[in-house]
C-alpha cells in the first residue's frame, strides 16, 4: 500500500493490484539498473552464447522443472546428437527418449518432436519468428513463446515465470495472489511495459539485444539474488526501488 495516500477499500485494491505511484516511480529506473547488472553478472551459460532459436527453445523446454546445473550436460549432448530441427523431426523416438533420460516429465520431449515435425511441415523447417506461430507449437505456452521471441529474436515480448513473478511482486509491492486471474494479468502487463521500455532504450551499440537482456536479467535476478528464501538484498541492484525491501515485507511477497 502506498503510505502517502488514503488506504483503499479491499475491493478497490483487488481491482488494481499494481500501485500506480510505485509503477511510475520504479519502472524507468528499474530497466537501466537491471540491464547494467546483467551485463556485469550474467552467468556464462551455453545457451546464452547463441541466438539460434532451436537451441534456445531446447534450453527453455529442458529448464522447465529442472535446475540449470542439471540441464547443461543434457543440452550440450542434445545439440551434438540433434543439431537442428530437421534432425529432431526425423529422429527415432527411442533416440530422443534416451537423450532425455533422467530429466523426467517425458511429455516435454514428445511434444518437442511433434513441434519439430510441425515446423518442418508448416514452416519449411525454419523456426518461426512470429509469437502466435511459436505459441501454436505443441508444448509451448505463453512464457516459452515470449522467451524464445525475446532471447532469440530480440522482440519485446513479456515473460512471466516464478523468478520474474517474485521480482515484480517484491519490487512493486504487489500483495495479491499472483495466481488470481486479475493479478496475473496485471503482472503480464507490467512485464510487457518493462520489456518495451528496454527495447526502446538508447544504446551505444545497435547490436546489444536489449529486450533479450532485460528479460534474462529479471530471470537471473530471481534465480541468484531475489530468491524465495534468504534473498541477498544487500547486493541487489534494485533494492532502492523495491517496496518489499523498503517496507520489510520480503518474507510476505509473493
Amino acid at each position: 500500500m502506498n503510505r502517502i495516500t488514503k488506504p483503499k477499500p479491499a475491493a478497490a485494491r483487488k481491482k488494481n493490484p499494481v500501485n500506480s505511484v510505485n509503477l511510475v516511480f520504479q519502472t524507468r529506473p528499474l530497466v537501466p539498473a537491471l540491464l547494467h547488472w546483467f551485463a556485469q553478472n550474467a552467468r556464462n551459460l551455453p545457451w546464452r552464447r547463441t541466438r539460434d532459436p532451436y537451441a534456445i527453445w531446447v534450453s527453455e523446454i529442458m529448464l522447465q522443472q529442472t535446475q540449470v546445473k542439471t540441464v547443461i550436460p543434457y543440452w550440450e549432448r542434445w545439440l551434438r546428437e540433434l543439431p537442428d530441427i530437421a534432425a529432431l523431426a526425423a529422429a527415432p523416438p527411442e533416440k530422443i527418449h534416451k537423450l532425455w533420460e533422467g530429466l523426467g516429465y517425458y511429455t516435454r520431449v514428445r511434444n518437442m518432436q511433434k513441434a519439430a515435425q510441425q515446423i518442418v511441415a508448416d514452416h519449411a523447417g525454419q523456426f518461426p519468428r512470429d509469437f502466435d506461430a511459436i505459441l501454436a507449437l505443441p508444448g509451448v505456452g505463453r512464457y516459452t513463446a515470449g522467451a524464445i521471441c525475446s532471447i532469440a529474436f530480440n522482440q519485446p515480448t513479456p515473460i512471466l515465470d516464478g523468478n520474474v513473478i517474485r521480482v515484480l511482486t517484491r519490487v512493486f509491492g504487489i500483495a495479491s495472489d499472483p495466481r488470481e486471474k486479475q493479478t496475473n494479468a496485471h503482472l503480464w502487463q507490467l512485464a510487457e511495459e518493462l520489456v518495451v521500455i528496454a527495447a526502446r532504450r538508447p544504446c551505444a551499440s545497435r547490436l546489444t539485444p536489449r529486450a533479450s537482456h532485460f528479460n534474462q536479467s529479471m530471470m537471473e535476478l530471481g534465480a541468484l539474488i531475489c530468491t524465495p528464501r534468504n534473498p541477498q538484498c544487500e547486493i541487489c541492484p534494485v533494492k532502492k526501488l523495491c517496496v518489499a525491501h523498503r517496507e520489510n515485507r520480503i518474507a510476505e511477497l509473493p
